[in-house]
């Protein structure tokens, strides 16, 4: 840790959700990045694959992305696909990003970020050295159901991990990410009142901060 001190700023690598891209996702996380100003910087990355068909606010250069499909070209979180596509290559993204932009000290996904998240935290705690973060913050998360994927939760994942629950989220119904929970060893659920956003009120800010300060130099481990 002695390379750690001086107090610098955790970096986590943030993992957008899916129909999201790395510019919409640092757009919609404002709040959040000026709640943890100082003790966090979040730098995301884009997802490998665009989304087929665009969405509403589709400007050509920055085509929604995701990180695997449960269909072709689709995606449904509670679907059980029987050939879901494109997940190696995400984990070659992530990878890469880690490799490339870090270090980083943690990860932040949201929603199929988030899943992804769980993912590399299963394979983090297998010892792959491809993945060298110590943490992971999972919002609105959820195991994936497409048996492929089944043996990223066989055993549970020793990674600490911060996972926050809308009780209002229409997108991955709240029982989805305390499911996801479960999957961890001695997780931190964080609840919060509202839907399918990465919120920053001041409750949440404070959860944010207690669980980052376990991993910043010279505090907690």
């Amino acid at each position: 840790a002695g390379a750690m001190s001086g107090g610098r700023p955790l970096r986590l690598l943030g993992l957008h959700g899916y129909r999201q891209s790395e510019r919409r996702f640092r757009q919609r996380t404002g709040a959040l990045r000026k709640a943890l100003r100082g003790r966090a910087e979040l730098v995301a990355v884009n997802a490998p694959h665009p989304v087929p068909g665009g969405g509403e606010d589709d400007d050509g250069d920055d085509p929604p992305r995701g990180w695997w499909f449960s269909g072709p070209g689709t995606f449904e979180a509670g679907e059980v696909a029987e050939a879901p596509a494109g997940l190696e290559e995400s984990l070659s993204a992530v990878a890469a990003a880690l490799a490339e932009h870090g270090p980083f000290d943690g990860l932040l996904g949201f929603s199929q970020g988030a899943a992804l998240a769980a993912m590399v935290c299963a394979l983090r705690a297998r010892g792959d050295p491809r993945f060298p973060v110590a943490f992971a913050i999972l919002v609105a998360g959820f195991a994936s159901r497409a048996p492929a994927h089944g043996h990223f939760y066989r055993e549970p994942i020793a990674v600490p991990t911060l996972h926050v629950v809308g009780d209002a989220d229409a997108v991955i119904a709240a029982p989805l990410s305390r499911e996801l929970a479960q999957h961890f060893v001695e997780p931190v659920v964080l609840t919060h009142p509202g839907g399918h956003f990465v919120p920053a009120a001041a409750p949440q800010k404070k959860a944010y901060l207690d669980f980052l300060d376990r991993f910043r130099p010279g505090e907690g481990q």
